[in-house]
């Protein structure tokens, strides 16, 4: 597995650079083209051990001028790395797949094309984030929402959407609820997917697929071409909306609690993706306390210790419930039907008991306020999501093992790279029944145990039928030897996981070349389309193409 080393900037392309620099420079003026190794900085910065640092960076505002760079890169055969924002934490950030890249950002292309709140659609740049969404939609009372991720209102919709990652909503696998993608090519030409490439077509934003072979997939987690411009759908907000909270005291009552949620998801009781958490996803998420310091790994009895002090449970399960008075009501039936029992303890949460918890946790005293306050707090983070409310709240889990803790800032302008926290995901995903969740976690929990790192762990339901785990390696990055421990258990999970058949639903920078293994044939169709679309690997060489390191 690659993990290059932090100050490689990649040994660049000597006369043709030079000449695509300059070129790019009278296209986009010199304050759009960055090469200065203080410029790069922001692109080389990761919460990984180490990535390669991009050799210059362009800023393009419009498909055109994307058009244009990409048109320079091939006539001097430098290769393009784009970002839409690049805050893609814990799976490479900005940094690119190999050296010699040239970062392509996106983030000033930050235009709201269009929202149509009648059919609930918007069409966005790669720029637009979730914050900027959310406001406008509050600004002009469309009366809608979207799918927020937990990432904070600073980062792209459209490159979480292309890397198909999943939000908190009844839309939470959100490229399954975007309609219409705007592409510009390594030759400079401009593809539209669905009906989008015939002029003046009317169902373009309603209906994905068009006419003809359905081309919108291949350009997620791909390296086939540059996304300008798509359509996301939007949802109404709702009459009614409640969270339930579920605590699971014993780890083996994870496999019934799990087999109950696939029952709700199956039959439609539940629609949001449910998120299911484990003691330490919990503890890390609490900004108040840190991860640095103490005893790494904490004990059994140390962390029973730590669970009895902040009242959480093994597992703790969130979601929420939404439609009309009576459909929230007969929802909320089913979910007790199904998941109240011995072990667990169930909480239904409105905006309306929220309020005057928070109203009420804002009049006490004592120590016993600040864990109520804390509760409350994480309550309202979760109800922001829920609502389509962009926060930073549950980034804090970055920073567990930062010496600082979280910046004074909380939840505003957290950056983790910047901040050089350690962090690295791993994303398995997993059939949705409970053997299956006893099974993963039996894999993973000894190799973090080894290693001496926390397990991190939550699991959610990203449709019907799978759970999608997300799995945390935090370390101390100002610690060598932290890091390079970090840096091999990172690498026994991914081998743990793939033997027993949890594949990773994403890949960070530092995997790419491990995607090949386990594979028959896939990777070289996915090279023969590479061939067809960008024959001189101009765009993102190494991206999803594990070939491209054999």
């Amino acid at each position: 597995m690659p993990m290059h080393g932090d100050d490689r900037g990649g040994a660049g392309q000597g006369g043709p650079l030079r000449a695509a620099l300059a070129a790019w420079t009278e296209l986009l003026g010199p304050a759009h083209v960055l090469a200065e190794p203080a410029m790069l900085a922001r692109y080389g910065a990761t919460t990984l051990p180490a990535a390669d640092r991009p050799v210059a960076a362009l800023r393009p505002d419009t498909r055109d001028s994307v058009a244009a760079v990409v048109r320079i890169a091939g006539k001097h055969k430098v290769p393009l790395y784009p970002v839409s924002t690049g805050r893609n934490w814990g799976y490479g950030d900005a940094c690119p797949p190999t050296p010699g890249q040239v970062i392509v950002d996106l983030s000033r292309m930050n235009r709201i094309v269009e929202v149509d709140p009648r059919l609930a659609y918007a069409v966005i740049e790669p720029g637009v984030t979730q914050g900027q969404l959310a406001g406008f939609l509050e600004e002009k009372r469309t009366g809608l929402r979207l799918d927020c991720t937990g990432a904070g209102p600073d980062v792209s919709i459209v490159g979480n959407v292309l890397e198909r990652g999943f939000g908190h909503t009844a839309y939470g696998n959100r490229f399954q609820h975007v309609c219409g993608l705007e592409i510009v090519l390594a030759d400079g030409n401009v593809l539209r997917t669905g009906f989008g490439h015939y002029e003046n077509a009317r169902a373009a934003r309603v209906f994905p697929y068009g006419i003809g072979p359905a081309l919108d997939g291949l350009f997620t987690q791909s390296n086939f071409g540059i996304v300008t411009q798509l359509g996301v759908w939007l949802m109404p907000k709702p009459r009614r909306s409640e969270l339930f909270f579920c605590q699971i005291r014993d780890h083996a009552d994870l496999a019934p609690a799990v087999d109950a949620l696939r029952g709700l998801r199956l039959d439609g009781t539940l629609r949001s993706i449910v998120h299911i958490g484990n003691d330490m996803r919990l503890l890390s998420s609490r900004p108040a306390r840190g991860g640095g310091e103490g005893q790494v790994p904490l004990t059994i009895a140390a962390r029973q210790s730590l669970r009895n002090d902040e009242r959480i449970a093994a597992w703790s399960m969130s979601g929420s419930l939404t439609g009309s008075g009576a459909q929230v009501r007969a929802a909320r039936a089913a979910v007790r039907r199904a998941l109240a029992g011995p072990g667990r303890r169930l909480l239904f949460l409105s905006e309306r008991k929220l309020r005057i918890a928070e109203f009420a946790t804002r009049l006490m005293g004592g120590a016993r306020a600040g864990r109520l306050r804390q509760l409350v707090a994480t309550a309202r983070a979760v109800a922001d999501l829920n609502m389509g409310r962009p926060t930073g709240y549950f980034l804090s889990g970055a920073y567990w093992r930062r010496r600082e803790g979280v910046p004074d800032s909380f939840p505003a302008d957290l950056d983790p790279a910047r901040d050089r926290c350690g962090l690295m995901w791993l994303s398995p995903v997993l059939p949705m029944t409970g053997k299956a969740a006893l099974e993963f976690h039996s894999c993973i929990e000894p190799v973090y145990q080894a290693h001496g790192f926390h397990p991190l762990i939550t699991l959610s339901t990203i449709n019907e039928r799978a759970l999608g785990a997300v799995m945390t390696v935090a370390y101390d990055k100002e610690d060598p030897g932290d890091t390079e421990r970090a840096r091999d258990c990172y690498r026994a999970l991914w081998d743990a996981l793939a033997a027993a058949g949890f594949m990773p639903y994403r890949a960070g920078v530092q995997s790419m070349a491990d995607l090949g293994r386990y594979s028959t044939g896939y990777w070289q169709i996915t090279r023969r389309i590479k061939s067809a679309l960008d024959p001189d690997g101009i765009i993102a060489p190494g991206r999803y193409d594990p070939l491209q390191f054999s």
